[in-house]
């Protein structure tokens, strides 16, 4: 199982794709976002499937409709009880008080219009074409649902006033003959995923989120960045290695880099564009990020054991023959500095037999610079001193930074003088 919660999908990265009309196509969305794909061939078609709304844009970029009617449509159809006046019109006719039969009709005009705009407007005017084609029959059983209504005939009708009893009970008899069916419910989940892949379209085009490519030869990241950031500075990284140390002072942005990084490998294995302006990464199967992470006093863990129970469950994954992406944000940091010392270096050394995995861990522990191992890397968030004050630039650069932040804004703040 995925351990992504400090990605913060809901709360962070679901906005940055919301671009629903309602809940029900939002939860789509978010059902979409925590769900990577089996495959690199899954990856690609969902990656064809958002081509083929950008193939799409100029039919969809206007998609709306009254959603009010939609939410007054869709309980009607799943949840309002529809009689059959198909053999008994009399019985429609002499036994419904106005005010029923003008409620009943109004619902039954609603369906009409609402589904009259999604077929005019948009499914009839889609280049079917340009989508992959197991989605363009995903499309199709949306327009075929649609054409059981006669809609082009019956809208006019409303439209003129001039509906009758007999288009009413056709309608009633239609929908009930398409619930019984299960074609009703299908055609919701149809619809609204749809609109999900739409929204998913429309952020990553809004965004400039780029498509990445699939290769076995490491990580290839250029100009990529956080999405959440405003003015974000951009870094390049690229690694053939499967250990990745991450060091450098506090406030220096490597919490920050390892969030892009991972969200960059997540998102791509949604079938989904970065946040970069090229990305070449491997096949995952298994993703644990762990930024930010804090004690879990519900189950009465502390951090560092918490961070044990992390580890061991990577490993395992890992031992199992999954292809692992699992970020460690200040490893060890809930223990001393002895012990996480070498416990940081055994890990280290031990993570490198995991040739299909990538593991990034920051630290503060300078003393991992004795490890020698050529399969694993470091780099620093570089950062420069400026009259004494550190001047953070955010940009990555390789090997160990050699700037201790804490001593100097200590003496800064003249506490050495205070507290001598």
């Amino acid at each position: 199982m995925n351990a992504i919660e400090d990605l913060h999908l809901e709360k962070e990265i679901l906005p940055l794709f919301d671009y629903t009309l309602h809940m029900f196509s939002k939860n789509a969305v978010l059902r979409i976002l925590n769900a990577p794909l089996a495959s690199q061939q899954d990856i690609l078609s969902q990656q064809d499937i958002y081509r083929g709304f950008s193939a799409n844009h100029s039919v969809l970029e206007g998609y709306s409709y009254t959603v009010s009617y939609l939410l007054e449509v869709h309980y009607f159809l799943n949840d309002a009880k529809i009689s059959d006046f198909s053999n008994q019109k009399l019985r429609y006719k002499f036994l419904k008080s106005r005010k029923e039969k003008a409620l009943f009709q109004s619902k039954l005009v609603q369906v009409v219009l609402l589904f009259d705009r999604l077929q005019s407007r948009y499914f009839s005017r889609l280049d079917l074409n340009a989508f992959p084609e197991f989605y363009r029959k995903k499309i199709t059983e949306i327009t075929v649902f649609l054409s059981h209504f006669n809609l082009g005939h019956l809208a006019a009708r409303v439209r003129e006033y001039k509906i009758k009893d007999h288009d009413i009970l056709t309608l009633a008899s239609t929908i009930l003959d398409l619930k019984s069916k299960g074609a009703v419910k299908t055609f919701w989940e149809g619809l609204f995923l749809f609109e999900a892949h739409l929204s998913i379209h429309t952020g990553m085009q809004k965004n400039g989120f780029t498509f990445p490519t699939f290769s076995e030869k490491g990580i290839d990241l250029a100009d990529f960045y956080h999405p959440l950031l405003q003015d974000p500075v951009t870094n390049v990284f690229r690694t053939k290695r499967n250990v990745v140390l991450v060091n450098g002072p506090n406030m220096s942005g490597k919490s920050t880099f390892l969030k892009a990084v991972g969200l960059c490998m997540y998102l791509a294995h949604l079938g989904i564009g970065i946040p970069a302006k090229h990305g070449e990464i491997p096949f995952l199967t298994h993703f644990s990020i762990a930024i930010n992470r804090r004690d879990d006093l519900l189950n009465g863990y502390s951090h560092f054991m918490m961070e044990i129970l992390n580890l061991k469950k990577v490993v395992s994954q890992a031992s199992n023959g999954s292809n692992c992406l699992a970020i460690f944000d200040e490893l060890f940091s809930g223990t001393n500095v002895e012990d996480a010392f070498e416990i940081c270096k055994t890990t280290i050394n031990g993570l490198c037999q995991f040739r299909n995995s990538i593991f990034f861990i920051s630290t503060h522990i300078q003393k991992l610079q004795e490890i020698e191992n050529p399969d694993v890397e470091t780099y620093h968030i570089d950062c420069d001193l400026i009259d004494d004050v550190p001047t953070f630039t955010y940009k990555l650069r390789k090997g160990w930074s050699e700037i201790r932040v804490g001593r100097i804004l200590f003496e800064k703040e003249g506490l050495n003088d205070m507290l001598n």
